[in-house]
C-alpha cells in the first residue's frame, strides 16, 4: 500500500536505474503521463506492468480514484514523460493527496534535467533556485522584476519556440553583461551547453536557431 514516484530517463534509455525497472515490474498499476511515450519505455525493458493516463488535464478528476485504489491494498507507480514526476510536470496533487491520506510515498533518486545543467554551467551551485517555466503572459514580468535581485543561481525550463525572447528578456531585467548557461538535449545525442554573458547567448541563438529541449541557467546578483 504505497505510492511510488518513479523518474525515467531525459533522453538516454540507459540512465534508467535497476531499482526503477524493478519497482515497475512490481507495482499493481503504472500511472503515465502519456501511455503512448511511456509505452516505448516500458516495452524496451519488457515492463507488463498495466498503465493509466494521468496527466495535467486529468489529474483533479483520477486523485481521489488512485488514492482509493492505494488504500484498497494496491501498491502504484508514478512517471512522467522524463524526468522525476512532480518537477515540472503532473504529480503533485497525487502525492499531496497520498500524505494527507496518512499513504506512504517512496521517491527514487534519478533523472531530472535541471541538476546536469546547473553542474555543467560552471555558475555557483552551492546555493540556487529552481523556477521551472516561467509564466507565458500574466505574471511574467512581475517575475522576472522579483528575480532581477535575486542573488543565488537562478534555473530555468524553456521551450526552444521561446528561448531566444527569453534571454532577450533576460538580458534587459538582469543586465545584457549577466552570465548565463543555455543546455539543450540533455543526455541525448545533440546534447549541448552555451555559456557567455546575456548578450552573447543572445547572439548566439539568434544565429543558431534553438532546436530541443533547454535548461537555462543565470548568475545571481552581486553588487
Amino acid at each position: 500500500m504505497k505510492l511510488y514516484v518513479v523518474p525515467t530517463p531525459i533522453g538516454n534509455l540507459d540512465d534508467m536505474t535497476f531499482r526503477a525497472i524493478k519497482v515497475l515490474n512490481e507495482v499493481g498499476l503504472i500511472l503515465a503521463e502519456d501511455t503512448r511515450t511511456s509505452g516505448f519505455l516500458l516495452k524496451h525493458f519488457d515492463i507488463k506492468t498495466p498503465m493509466q493516463s494521468h496527466h495535467k488535464f486529468n489529474e483533479h478528476k483520477t486523485v481521489q480514484q488512485v488514492v482509493e485504489r492505494i488504500k484498497s491494498g494496491e501498491t502504484i507507480a508514478l512517471i512522467s514523460d522524463a524526468g522525476t514526476p512532480a518537477i515540472s510536470d503532473p504529480g503533485f496533487l497525487v502525492v499531496r493527496a497520498c500524505v494527507e491520506n496518512d499513504i506512504e510515498v517512496e521517491c527514487l533518486p534519478g533523472a531530472t534535467a535541471f541538476v546536469p545543467a546547473l553542474v555543467t554551467s560552471g555558475l555557483p551551485n552551492d546555493r540556487f533556485c529552481f523556477e521551472g517555466f516561467l509564466p507565458q503572459k500574466k505574471g511574467r514580468q512581475t517575475k522576472l522584476n522579483s528575480l532581477a535581485t535575486e542573488t543565488r543561481t537562478m534555473v530555468f525550463y524553456e521551450s526552444p519556440f521561446r528561448v531566444l525572447k527569453t534571454l532577450i528578456q533576460f538580458a534587459e531585467i538582469f543586465g545584457a553583461d549577466r552570465k548565463a548557461s543555455v543546455s539543450r538535449e540533455i543526455s541525448k545525442i545533440y546534447e549541448e551547453t552555451v555559456r557567455g554573458t546575456l548578450a552573447e547567448l543572445v547572439t548566439h541563438f539568434t544565429e543558431h536557431p534553438p532546436k530541443g529541449e533547454f535548461v537555462i541557467v543565470v548568475g545571481g546578483f552581486s553588487e
